[in-house]
């Protein structure tokens, strides 16, 4: 017979969604009060039906692959979300849910041709779990975290990041570290991040969880591995477990080194802008010490201090190329411009091709376009954010060509004249999005 407390998963989810966002904001309100409080009673509201509710929707919702169990979002609709989410809660009550291994994957790199990074996959029950202990472990460290950080936090975006770094140059900084940190989600420190977690938290059945999922296995090619440092790339938690290890740079920068220069991070990217190379070596190195901290490293290879004042040379930041480039309103004056840096542009064209490969001849021209346009749309959005006008232009033709190129394919027409075959007018006609039109922040609008 079913307790009635599990039997509350089949009532209307919707309801408890008030509830969840008031203890949220207690939660916060508490941290943010008391900034050495320590909170000993979380693990039981990881259990509670409104938040487990909210974890699953966050969940489906996303999608994603299976996990080593080959259990599928639309199996477990298939199946009941309420009883499937009763078993769950069940478990965490009972203290008997384990984790189980997760399931190695590796996806590629965009705009690297031929380079992947791995995830690990949780199965679906792990992710509404993980899911939930960050809907009550999240407002309690966003009141601790800086101004300085932008990355998979509530309210702030890559373009709120991208806004500051254009500020803080306008001031005169024109010296940048260009930082990339090594493999961050597969280097953390398990010790150091739970020293950091224990700050704030002291309920032990909660350290507990976040120690088991840090530590199970990875399941590759029919055996288990040890997980021995890094958080699982791919779960709901990760992120917000980077940001409580990254958390030690930005708050020794306030700290220390705000005369230095100003950081600016998303996550695991991040730029000092400075105002002088003196200063950008000094942010370099207290960047290294701090790091090594949390078991973090600078990548050698990839990390470089610039000298940007001539607009000589420029940086890559969040997708963005930046440079300093002559004013036309103002002349004899340079601002900092920003437009798609090279990877991007591979990561689109890379992407295009892929969605009108020879081998999806069969399919009908709206399925194509349609599947064309989500991607346009989503690249487009995110970059019209800058003086992206020539990138545009230059992928609207791509594009264009791909599209071509996917039509004579797919009625056999030999030659290469394909943007004449199927020109500019007929390309409209197909209702293919052009991103040109997405209206990105001329050049000449900003100065």
């Amino acid at each position: 017979m079913k307790s009635a407390k599990a039997s509350s998963f089949t009532e209307a989810p919707l309801t408890g969604l008030d509830k969840v966002h008031a203890l949220t904001h207690g939660l916060y309100q508490a941290a943010k009060q008391d900034d050495g409080r320590r909170f000993h009673s979380l693990y039981d509201k990881v259990s509670r039906r409104d938040v487990l509710w909210r974890a699953w929707a966050s969940v489906a919702a996303n999608g994603g692959a299976p996990g080593v169990d080959g259990v599928t979002i639309s199996d477990v609709i298939d199946s009941g979300v309420p009883a499937f989410l009763e078993g769950l809660a069940l478990q965490l009550q009972a203290k008997t849910y384990r984790p189980a291994p997760l399931r190695r994957v590796s996806i590629p790199k965009p705009g690297q041709p031929g380079k992947t990074r791995p995830l690990g996959i949780p199965v679906i029950a792990d992710r509404v779990t993980m899911a939930a202990a960050k809907i009550i472990l999240e407002p309690i460290f966003e009141a601790d975290f800086r101004p300085v950080s932008f990355g998979f936090r509530p309210g702030l975006s890559a373009i709120n990041a991208l806004d500051v770094v254009r500020a803080e140059i306008g001031r005169g900084q024109m010296w940048v570290l260009d930082a990339d940190v090594s493999d961050c989600f597969g280097q953390i420190d398990h010790d150091a991040l739970m020293r950091l977690v224990e700050v704030r938290v002291s309920d032990r059945s909660m350290l507990r969880l976040i120690r088991a999922w840090l530590r199970v296995g990875v399941l590759e090619h029919g055996s288990v591995t040890a997980t021995v440092s890094g958080t699982p790339q791919g779960s709901p938690i990760s992120p917000l477990l980077a940001n409580i290890a990254l958390s030690v740079l930005d708050e020794e920068w306030e700290r220390s080194a705000r005369r230095i220069g100003s950081l600016i991070r998303y996550a695991d990217d991040f730029v000092v802008v400075c105002a002088t190379r003196d200063r950008a070596e000094a942010a370099h190195a207290l960047a290294v010490s701090t790091l090594a901290r949390v078991g973090l490293r600078l990548h050698p290879d990839k990390t470089s201090i610039r000298d940007i004042r001539d607009g000589d040379d420029g940086f890559d930041f969040l997708g963005f190329h930046h440079h300093m480039v002559p004013s036309h309103r103002q002349p004899g004056r340079r601002y900092l411009a920003r437009w798609p840096s090279d990877r991007a542009m591979r990561s689109i064209r890379a992407r295009l091709r892929e969605l009108t490969d020879r081998r999806y001849v069969g399919l009908e021209l709206a399925v194509i376009v349609k599947r064309m346009n989500l991607t346009l749309t989503g690249w487009g959005n995110y970059f019209k954010w800058g003086n992206s006008h020539d990138k545009f232009a230059h992928i609207d033709s791509y594009a264009h060509l791909r599209l071509a190129i996917w039509m004579s394919n797919k009625h056999d027409q030999r030659g290469r004249g394909w943007a004449s075959r199927y020109n500019y007018a007929w390309c409209r006609s197909t209702g293919l999005k052009r991103v040109a039109t997405m209206r990105p922040v001329p050049a000449h609008a900003t100065r």
